[in-house]
């Protein structure tokens, strides 16, 4: 049985239609990302998969022996508790667990023949790995490291930031495991590095999960299928991102082919139609209708085919953008710029310059300056010493307060605050609905108030005003929060056609890939190191750096263990030379197998006839038997390089 099922599932919230013969199924072990433009229902989604919310007509159908768990926008907790607090009390089921496993070991040892002893002490056995919860206190203590909450942990929840305590909510959640876990934007408020983790987390321990997410690497490295919604129903894609763009092309193509055709067909009838005498007799009225039909057809398919055209080929857009070798002017000269807050190194002695034209992403942990530097070029913090010499630049500027709204104008006011409905854009005079519907507002919303407007809304309109404006530099604050992937990808095109300087924070991985040309990367303790590399380029190359420094105090701590063995060996033994040769044959065989697997699951076709469970089980036995023998293996290798050759 699925873990969800929903059967032609209508939604309807006043007068606006979400779902209209809805379908959807989840199976144990997927990771389905959700996907499709604000207000269009994919939080309306999780609400019904979790039972928040009912259809107003269809069916869902939940499995009621799993635990299902969804991390809420705006967590509760309980009143006087801290963050360490917060996090334990998630897991009482899990401490209960342990302890009444810890005590079954005892009464068997000394009643071994005790079947329903031996019963409850498996099922808990399955029920802890399951939950890989037999290591609980270093695994709470990993999660306050990476989600940056150790500081905080005898801090009341309470007196947090809500970003703080989405990630306090996020930790609980991963390290309870429930058997289904529903994260609607779980990457906003994470820097890179918590995402990292986060990634690693919900891949190690094989979580089942239903996500919303515009972190379009998330959902390639996380995702086994999308569902997109499209037409008040959800359109299905198997993998991660990448194959969802060649998926969704090759569907964009197949109905091109079937317009043409639908095109001939329709020719063919009208020419029937137009001969007038047979088309009133009765038996004809079928086929008449039949020419009615494929006219509404032909109406609706182009737009459709326009609507995907559009999105992929701004998907499809240049990384990088063009290169210009045209001389560039000076926009900023930045000597020995320092700053702190209360004795915290935030920028120190930073040198640099910035051009016309430069594309330079801003990136680091949270907390480590990022947004301080930008307001320190916009001038509205002073130095504690260092310069910033400014040229002759009119700058435009995008917050994530989005100051430059007024909550009480209307659309049509924020755009002509001097009346009429014209604005000019890139030289271009246009009517204000032509150029908002560029940023997926319908025409009902021009009379609409900035305060009526959802977070989303309210950053699609600063964006589209800043767009209004002549600039020579744009700086840019966390631009992509609260942006569906449709905006977000009209956003890019705007920019990557923008021919003045851009400054941007993001801790969007895929935006600063396609934007930067140049990373300022804050390294803590007012540290910032300019790099010419790609950011994925930089993480990846880092995370190499960190795991070798792992394994460098990996070796010093055995290596006192060695200076202290009685007896130094002077050669493998037979069996040890034996498992060199055999071993690395092994391995490779293990590793087909783990990539067929994996591709098993990813492929529902696949998966539906050898049985989701089985596949899942046969895994696990594989990557398990694929560790040991690895482990083996490099141990062999490090003791055959100590011993000589």
């Amino acid at each position: 049985m699925a873990y969800i099922d929903m059967y032609d599932i209508k939604k309807r919230y006043d007068v606006k239609q979400i779902f209209d013969g809805l379908n959807f199924h989840l199976e144990e072990g997927e990771r389905v990302a959700i996907i499709g433009q604000n207000g269009c229902g994919k939080s309306t989604l999780m609400k019904l998969a979790v039972g928040l919310e009912e259809p107003d007509d269809g069916k869902v159908v939940r499995d009621s022996s799993i635990e299902i768990a969804m991390l809420s926008q705006m967590p509760k907790f309980s009143e006087g508790a801290t963050v360490k607090e917060a996090i334990e009390s998630q897991l009482s089921k899990l401490k209960a667990a342990q302890k009444r496993y810890e005590e079954l070991s005892q009464k068997i040892a000394d009643n071994p023949d005790d079947k329903a002893l031996l019963k409850e002490h498996e099922e808990l056995t399955a029920f802890l790995d399951h939950h890989n919860a037999w290591d609980l206190s270093n695994k709470i203590e990993r999660a306050l490291q990476e989600f940056k909450l150790k500081e905080y942990e005898n801090r009341l929840v309470s007196s947090l930031s809500g970003g703080e305590q989405r990630r306090v909510a996020l930790a609980s959640l991963i390290l309870k495991k429930p058997d289904l876990l529903l994260l609607d934007e779980p990457t906003n408020h994470l820097d890179v590095y918590m995402v990292e983790f986060l990634e690693e987390i919900l891949l190690k321990e094989k979580f089942t999960l239903l996500f919303i997410s515009h972190d379009r690497y998330f959902i390639d490295h996380i995702a086994t299928r999308i569902v997109e919604v499209e037409d008040l129903k959800l359109v299905g894609y198997k993998g991660g991102y990448e194959s969802y763009l060649s998926q969704k092309e090759a569907r964009l193509k197949s109905m091109q082919r079937e317009y043409e055709n639908l095109l001939r067909l329709l020719k063919r009838e009208e020419e029937w139609l137009a001969k007038g005498v047979h088309a009133r007799e009765t038996r004809n009225q079928g086929r008449k209708r039949r020419v009615f039909e494929l006219r509404e057809q032909a109406k609706k398919n182009p737009a459709l085919i326009r609507k995907m055209k559009i999105e992929l080929e701004r998907e499809k857009k240049s990384w990088k953008g063009e290169k210009i070798v045209a001389k560039k002017k000076m926009l900023f000269e930045i000597e020995n710029l320092n700053y702190e807050i209360a004795g915290k190194k935030l920028v120190s002695n930073f040198t640099t310059r910035i051009l016309q034209r430069d594309k330079i992403a801003i990136v680091g942990p949270n907390g480590s300056g990022k947004s301080t530097l930008l307001k320190l070029l916009l001038g509205r913090i002073k130095p504690d010493s260092g310069t910033i010499k400014q040229g002759d630049l009119k700058i435009g500027y995008f917050d994530q307060h989005r100051e430059m709204l007024k909550d009480d104008a209307t659309l049509i006011e924020t755009f002509c605050p001097d009346g009429g409905d014209r604005v000019m854009v890139d030289g271009k005079n246009m009517h204000v609905y032509g150029y908002l519907k560029n940023f997926l507002f319908p025409k009902e919303y021009l009379d609409k108030k900035i305060f009526q407007l959802s977070g989303g809304e309210k950053n699609r309109v600063a964006l589209a005003l800043l767009f209004t404006k002549k600039y020579d530099c744009l700086i840019l604050d966390e631009p992509t929060n609260d942006l569906d992937i449709q905006t977000i990808n009209i956003l890019e095109e705007k920019l990557l056609s923008f021919e003045g300087a851009l400054l941007f924070v993001s801790h969007d991985r895929y935006f600063v890939d396609k934007l930067a040309q140049k990373l300022f990367i804050f390294k803590g303790d007012g540290e910032i190191e300019i790099s010419h590399q790609s950011y994925s380029e930089y993480l990846d190359i880092e995370k190499e750096i960190r795991g070798l420094e792992r394994f460098e105090k990996e070796l010093q701590e055995k290596e006192p263990l060695k200076q202290s063995a009685p007896k130094k060996k002077t050669k493998l033994s037979y069996k040890e030379q034996r498992d060199l040769e055999i071993l690395p044959p092994k391995i490779e065989e293990l590793e087909a197998k783990i990539d067929e697997l994996n591709s098993c699951l990813a492929n529902p076709d696949c998966y539906n006839q050898r049985g989701l469970s089985e596949v899942s089980s046969e895994l696990a036995k594989v990557e398990e038997e694929y560790e040991k023998l690895s482990e083996r293996y490099l141990e062999l290798l490090e003791l055959e390089e100590e011993l000589g050759g």
